[in-house]
C-alpha cells in the first residue's frame, strides 16, 4: 500500500512538473512573441538604403522587401551577425529587419573581409547596443561574442587624443576627421556611459572590459572639451568634424564647411549637462555653449516644404523644395552652420562655395539636407534647472 502511494505520489509530481514545464515554456513563447527591442536607432541607415541610390551598396533592396517584426529580435540580431565584418565593425545604410533573399545573403557574406566599416549614420555603436540587449534577453553566446568584437573595434578606432574617426580603419579622405556628424561621436560616448553606469543590458560586461571602457570615455570627454571652438575670442560650440591632429574645425563633404555647427553641438551640450558633479571646465563649456545658442537665435523665420515637379538627380528622385518664410509667430530657429569669424548663417553646395541664403543652394541640396535646426532649443529648455543646480550664481541667459 505504501509503495503504491509513493508510486502515485511520484506520478503526481511528474504530472505537476510536466504541467509547470508546459506552462513556463508557453509563457516564454508568449514573451518572445510580444517582447520587442527597438530598431528605431537604425532609422537613418534604413532610410538611406530604401531611398538613396548608392552604387557602393553591397546589396540593394528588392521590390516590396519583406521585413521582420521587432519581436523577431533574434532574427534581426542574426542579420547583424551576417553584416558584421571580420574586424568587428559594420558597413552603413542597410535594414537589419530586412528578410534577405539567398542572393542578398551570399553577397553580404562575400564582403566579410572588407575593411570599409564606420560609425556614420548610426552604425556600429547601435549594433553593439542591440546585440547586448539580445544577449541579455536570450543568453545565446554568439550575440555576446559579436558584441565583444564590436566593442574591441570601438576601442581600437579611438585616436590617442580621445576622438573617433568616421571610418575605421582610417581612409584617405575627410572620414579621418573626428566626427560629430549624424551622432557618431556622441553615440559612441552614450554606449560607453551606459556600460559605466551599470545599465542592466550590459551586466555581463566583465571588470577588465569595463576598465577599458572607462578609460576610453575619459579620453573622449577630454577631447570634446578641447575641440570647443573659440570664435572672436569667445568659447562657442563645435563643428561637425574636427581635424584629427590639431582638433580645428575641418571640411567634410563638399557642402559641409568648417563652421560652428549648432545641429551637432546641441547633443554634445545635452550630454555634458547630464554629467553629475561637473568640474569647472565642464561647467564653463556648457555656459559658453548656452550663451552661443542664445545669441545665435534667428527670429520670425520658418522653413516651408512644398511639392515640385519631380526630377532625377544623381542620388535620388527630388519631389519637394524648401523656402524661408517670414513669420512673426514662428519660434526661434537656428541655421545648421555659422561662419567662423563672422558668425553669419552659412550654407554651401556640392561645389563647396560659401553661400549666405537658403535660396542660393541648389534644389537638390536645398531639399536633401537639414540646413535649419531647432535642436538648441532643447538645451535652452533644460538650462534653468541645470544652472540652478550647478552654477547658481551665474545665469548666462540673464541680461
Amino acid at each position: 500500500m505504501l509503495k503504491k502511494q509513493i508510486k502515485n505520489g511520484n506520478l503526481l509530481l511528474l504530472m505537476l512538473l510536466i504541467a509547470f514545464s508546459y506552462s513556463y515554456s508557453n509563457a516564454q513563447s508568449k514573451t518572445n512573441e510580444t517582447t520587442k527591442i527597438s530598431t528605431r536607432p537604425f532609422g537613418d541607415g534604413v532610410r538611406h538604403w530604401y531611398n538613396i541610390k548608392d552604387k557602393n551598396n553591397i546589396v540593394d533592396p528588392v521590390a516590396d522587401q519583406p521585413r521582420y517584426d521587432e519581436s523577431d529580435y533574434t532574427k534581426i540580431a542574426d542579420n547583424m551577425l551576417l553584416f558584421q565584418r571580420d574586424n568587428g565593425g559594420w558597413p552603413k545604410n542597410y535594414d537589419m529587419r530586412a528578410i534577405l533573399t539567398p542572393e542578398q545573403v551570399n553577397k553580404v557574406v562575400n564582403t566579410k573581409n572588407m575593411l570599409h566599416t564606420t560609425f556614420d549614420n548610426a552604425t556600429t555603436y547601435t549594433h553593439i547596443y542591440y546585440l547586448a540587449q539580445v544577449y541579455t534577453a536570450t543568453k545565446i553566446e554568439k550575440y555576446k561574442d559579436a558584441f565583444l568584437r564590436g566593442m574591441d573595434f570601438v576601442l581600437k578606432a579611438q585616436y590617442t587624443n580621445g576622438g573617433w574617426p568616421q571610418y575605421y580603419p582610417l581612409e584617405k579622405n575627410y572620414s579621418r576627421h573626428i566626427t560629430f556628424n549624424d551622432g557618431a561621436y556622441m553615440g559612441i560616448m552614450d554606449v560607453l556611459q551606459q556600460i559605466m553606469d551599470n545599465n542592466p543590458d550590459f551586466s555581463f560586461v566583465d571588470t577588465d572590459l569595463k576598465a577599458k571602457v572607462t578609460k576610453a570615455y575619459t579620453k573622449g570627454l577630454e577631447c570634446i572639451l578641447k575641440m570647443q571652438i573659440v570664435n572672436q575670442g569667445k568659447l562657442t560650440a563645435w563643428c561637425q568634424q574636427h581635424d584629427e591632429v590639431d582638433l580645428s574645425p575641418a571640411w567634410a563633404r563638399a557642402f559641409e564647411p568648417p563652421s560652428i555647427s549648432n545641429g551637432e553641438s546641441a547633443p554634445v551640450v545635452l550630454f555634458l549637462m547630464a554629467i553629475d558633479n561637473p568640474n569647472k571646465e565642464i561647467i564653463n563649456s556648457i555656459q559658453s555653449a548656452v550663451k552661443w545658442f542664445e545669441d545665435s537665435k534667428i527670429y520670425n523665420t520658418r522653413i516651408e516644404s512644398f511639392e515640385i515637379e519631380p526630377f532625377e538627380s544623381k542620388f535620388t528622385t527630388v519631389r519637394r523644395d524648401r523656402r524661408v518664410v517670414i513669420d512673426s509667430t514662428a519660434p526661434p530657429i537656428w541655421t545648421r552652420y555659422y561662419e567662423l569669424e563672422t558668425s553669419k548663417p552659412l550654407f554651401s553646395d556640392r561645389n563647396s562655395k560659401y553661400l549666405y541664403a537658403l535660396d542660393e543652394v541648389s534644389v537638390e541640396r536645398r531639399n536633401g539636407y537639414a540646413w535649419y535646426t531647432y535642436a538648441p532649443q532643447q538645451v535652452l529648455e533644460k538650462y534653468t534647472e541645470w544652472q540652478k543646480k550647478w552654477a547658481p550664481t551665474n545665469n548666462v541667459l540673464e541680461p
